[in-house]
């Protein structure tokens, strides 16, 4: 029942991204708002699509932190879930992300259109410098700037290394960040085709100012406090 439940979401979520992907290429001549508003209902559809088929949801504790002026979040990277629940959580964001995913047919189309900030991974310092300079214009244009820290997709119970990316675009601009924790990878797991019923646990966390305060010490409360709310939301057993 498992396997039917995954493969019914599965088509539907790829179904529905070629005829958005085609679609949204005529929303190319309206501003941001626009094509992110209709490019963002995709992963609101593929949200409740997940509840139906599969079973998943999410309950969100601390929506009250999330502040009126534009921030960039720095969130856990566990599963392909937070990818579309952030567009859902947070306000209109643009991402940081492998240049490579643009290349991604139908995908990497609608991608473009948000206006990412896609980043050459293997030229670190290079890398860094590109995520400032476009982080720090999409921040003043008044976007939001999601950053997964750990760069890739790890484990429930594991924890990759926190890059100092996100940390240096915020003490580079001066904004504050919004930390971000949740258990998706136990119901939807990284290589994992079949998706396991349940609800899966966010926490927003308050927000962490910049000003006054060097890149380590940004990175270490980010790193501390989503990792401290991991501790209390991984399945133990």
């Amino acid at each position: 029942m498992l396997l039917a439940r995954s493969l019914f979401f599965a088509l539907g979520m790829w179904v529905t991204v070629v005829i958005f992907a085609i679609l949204c290429l005529f929303t190319f001549p309206f501003p941001f708002s626009v094509r992110y508003g209709f490019l963002s209902q995709w992963a609101r559809f593929n949200l409740w699509w997940l509840k139906v088929t599969c079973g998943i949801r999410y309950q969100i504790e601390g929506r009250e932190n999330i502040p009126e002026r534009n921030a960039i979040v720095m969130s856990k990277h566990q599963s392909t879930w937070e990818t579309l629940a952030l567009q859902v959580i947070f306000p209109p964001q643009v991402w940081v992300m492998k240049r490579e995913l643009l290349k991604v047919p139908f995908f990497g189309w609608g991608l473009a259109l948000l206006e990412p900030i896609a980043i050459d991974r293997k030229a670190r310092g290079k890398a860094r410098q590109q995520l400032i300079e476009q982080g720090t214009e999409r921040l003043k244009n008044g976007r939001w700037v999601v950053i997964f820290p750990e760069g890739t997709r790890i484990a429930p119970g594991q924890k990759g290394r926190y890059a100092l990316g996100g940390a240096s675009l915020a003490q580079s601009s001066g904004y504050p960040v919004v930390p971000m924790a949740h258990n998706a990878g136990e119901f939807w797991s990284r290589r994992k085709f079949i998706k396991q019923p349940g609800t899966i646990q966010v926490r927003i966390g308050p927000m962490i100012e910049s000003e006054g305060k060097t890149i380590e010490e940004i990175n270490n409360e980010v790193e501390s406090w989503i990792e401290g709310q991991m501790a209390e939301i991984t399945f133990k057993g």
